[in-house]
C-alpha cells in the first residue's frame, strides 16, 4: 500500500498546526509545523494521573476544558489574521481527541481544516519506513577529505551554484568528531534527526546527484539512517578534497573559536584521548593550550589523531578511496570555493586529477 503521508502531501497545505504538548513537539515534529498545544506538559500528566487514578470520565471531562480554553486563546492570538481560504493540516499523536478538537472547531469557523490520518504516529511510521530505501534511489557524490579540509563549506558553495546537497553535519548540529558539538546548540533528538533527513532527501530529484560529507554510523549522539550511509559507502561515490596543512589549520581555527576563546572546555574535551595516547601525549597538549601555541597544537591533533583515524575509516568504507578523483582546495575565500563549486559541477563524474 502506497503510503498517504508524503512531502507532496503535507506541502499542499498552507500550513501545518502540531497541537501536542511542547515536551512532545521539541522531541520530534514535522519539519515547518507550528506548535499551537492544546494542552501543556503540565496539563497533559495532570489529566494522565486523573485518568488512571480516579477514571476516564473524570479526565475526559477536565481535558475537553483545557483544551476548549487553550484553543480559544490560539484563536484569539494567534489566528485572527488567517484568511477565509486558510487550509490548514493539524495533529496530535494519533489524530483523536486533541486534533479532532482543534479540526472541529476550526471547521465551524469556515477554515479548511484536516487532520494526518493517524496523526503523528503514522508520520513517523512513514518516515522510518520510507528511510529503509528511499536513500537508494540517489547517485550520492561523497566529499571526502581529512578533517578540516573544508568539506563543508564546499557542500555551502555547491548548493549555492544550485547542487541538491544533503548537509548531515548541519542537521545533526555537529561537526561529527570528538570536539564537534557547537556551542550553545544541542544536538536534535534521534526522531527528529531522521524527520530532517527525510524531509530534505523527499525534496531532492533522484534524476540529479546528490553531494554529501563523508561521514561514519553517527554524528555525534546520532545515527546515520543504515540505508543511507550504506548509498554512501557505494564504490564509486568518493571525490577527494585536498587541502594544504597550513590551510586546514586556519580553517580549524576559525571553525573552532570558541575553544580557543574557552581553553578550559578544551582540555575538558582531550582528556577523552587520555586511553589513546598516554599522558605524555594529552600533557603535550595541555601545554601548547596553556601557552597559545594553537597552530602547534591544531596541526598536531590533525597529524597524531585526525588523519589517522580518518584515512583508515576511508579505506574501510571507500575501498576506491586511494584511486578517487580528487580536487584541490587552495583558498578559503568565497570566491575561491564559489569556482571549485562551479568546477565540479561542470565535470560531473570526471574531475581534473590533483596534481599537488
Amino acid at each position: 500500500m502506497t503510503n498517504p503521508i508524503t512531502l507532496t502531501y503535507l506541502s499542499s497545505f498552507d500550513e501545518i498546526i502540531d497541537v501536542r504538548t511542547p515536551d512532545e513537539f521539541a522531541l520530534d515534529h514535522v519539519p515547518g509545523a507550528q506548535n499551537f498545544p492544546v494542552l501543556s506538559n503540565l496539563e497533559r500528566a495532570q489529566i494522565g494521573t486523573l485518568y488512571k487514578q480516579t477514571s476516564e470520565f473524570e479526565a475526559k471531562k477536565l481535558g475537553a476544558a483545557l483544551i476548549a480554553r487553550n484553543i480559544s486563546e490560539h484563536l484569539q492570538q494567534h489566528f485572527t489574521n488567517r484568511p477565509k481560504t486558510w487550509r490548514p493540516l493539524v495533529y496530535c499523536w494519533r489524530g483523536g481527541m486533541r486534533s479532532g478538537a482543534m479540526q472541529h472547531i476550526l471547521r465551524q469557523i469556515g477554515w479548511r481544516a484536516e487532520k494526518i490520518p493517524g496523526g503523528y504516529k503514522a508520520y513517523r511510521h512513514a518516515v522510518f519506513t520510507d528511510l529503509e530505501t528511499l536513500p537508494t534511489h540517489f547517485d550520492f557524490k561523497v566529499i571526502c577529505g581529512l578533517t578540516g579540509s573544508g568539506k563543508s563549506r564546499l557542500l555551502t558553495a555547491l548548493a549555492k551554484q544550485g547542487a541538491q546537497v544533503l548537509d548531515l553535519e548541519q542537521l545533526a548540529q555537529h561537526r561529527g568528531s570528538l570536539l564537534g558539538n557547537l556551542p550553545d546548540c544541542p544536538q536534535p533528538a534521534q526522531k527528529m534527526f531522521d524527520s530532517r533527513v527525510w524531509w530534505q532527501l523527499s525534496r531532492f530529484n533522484p534524476a540529479q546527484p546528490v553531494f554529501v560529507e563523508a561521514e561514519s554510523k553517527k554524528i555525534g549522539n546520532l545515527r546515520v539512517p543504515e540505508s543511507l550511509i550504506l548509498s554512501m559507502w557505494q564504490p564509486g561515490r568518493c571525490l577527494r578534497l585536498q587541502t594544504e596543512d597550513a590551510l586546514r589549520v586556519t580553517l580549524l581555527k576559525q571553525e573552532y573559536a570558541h575553544f580557543l576563546a574557552q581553553p578550559e572546555k578544551l582540555l575538558h574535551q582531550l582528556n577523552f584521548l587520555l586511553d589513546l595516547y598516554g599522558h605524555t601525549q594529552i600533557d603535550t597538549w595541555a601545554a601548547n593550550i596553556l601557552s597559545g601555541e594553537w597552530d602547534e597544537l591544531v596541526l598536531s591533533l590533525l597529524q597524531q589523531h585526525y588523519d589517522r583515524s580518518y584515512e583508515q575509516s576511508m579505506r574501510l568504507h571507500y575501498p576506491d578511496y586511494a584511486d578517487s578523483p580528487s580536487v584541490p582546495l587552495r583558498a578559503l575565500d568565497e570566491a575561491t570555493l564559489r569556482e571549485l563549486a562551479v568546477k565540479i559541477l561542470d565535470r560531473g563524474d570526471q574531475p581534473e586529477p590533483c596534481t599537488d
